[in-house]
């Protein structure tokens, strides 16, 4: 431990005896209470979210923490071509290093140093997805949040006062025609499941015919008034 140096003030004061000495509050982790200490007292699964300082993009990160080591990283991002390259390379900077060293390195990205922060905050707060789970989340965990086909999930819309609403991607897939009804309301769409059909098609599946089998639709679809393509019309 480094000398510490006191100011003549403090070196003239009397002690007052110290009364609690409870240490921290503790916190869920991965089904046990745990009073944290130290950065290797951490584990959790947990997600953050960031955004840049122009606010042109943000990222979804979800760290696996075992012992405050990260095991596992999930950098997903949106509205900035950089910031794809740049989850690219926080993706291998991540898994390997302490909590700690996560969140003073830097993550090429504003956006995914501030998910970083947030996700910091709750692991150390124990605010996380397996606060409850006994021995928490399996490594690997983090892709459930892509489902099949390992794709993210993305909602991604448009609209004007002058045309309306263009549904163009929801959680489903790629949205390829919006069913509309006499009054020119939408009232359901149909998708492709591209994660899916490009999965198929790797799996030796005819493209066409992977086409097909992934094509999907929600809401009143069958039997409306009229179908516009919302990329096209």
């Amino acid at each position: 431990m480094a000398n510490i140096n006191y100011s003549h003030e403090v070196e003239s004061m009397c002690v007052v005896k110290k009364g609690p000495h409870h240490g921290p509050a503790p916190i869920p982790e991965e089904g046990r209470w745990v009073k944290s200490t130290q950065i290797s007292d951490i584990s959790g699964l947990s997600h953050g979210v960031g955004w840049c300082a122009p606010q042109q993009g943000t990222c979804k990160l979800t760290l696996n923490v075992k012992d405050g080591v990260v095991e596992e990283a999930l950098v997903e991002t949106v509205g900035c071509s950089g910031m794809t390259h740049s989850a690219a390379m926080a993706a291998e900077i991540l898994p390997g290093k302490t909590i700690l060293e996560c969140l003073n390195t830097d993550l090429v990205c504003d956006a995914i140093n501030v998910a970083m922060r947030e996700i910091f905050k709750q692991l150390a707060y124990g605010r996380t997805q397996s606060a409850f789970s006994e021995d928490g989340l399996p490594i690997g965990a983090g892709l459930e949040d892509l489902g099949k086909g390992l794709r993210s999930q993305v909602g991604t819309m448009y609209s004007t006062k002058a045309k309306g609403v263009r549904y163009l991607e929801m959680a489903e897939g790629y949205v390829t025609k919006l069913a509309l009804d006499e009054e020119g309301e939408v009232i359901g769409y149909q998708f492709v499941r591209l994660g899916k059909m490009l999965e198929d098609i790797r799996h030796g599946t005819e493209p066409n015919e992977a086409y097909k089998k992934n094509i999907g639709q929600y809401g009143r679809f069958d039997g409306a008034a009229k179908y516009i393509d919302p990329r096209e019309e």
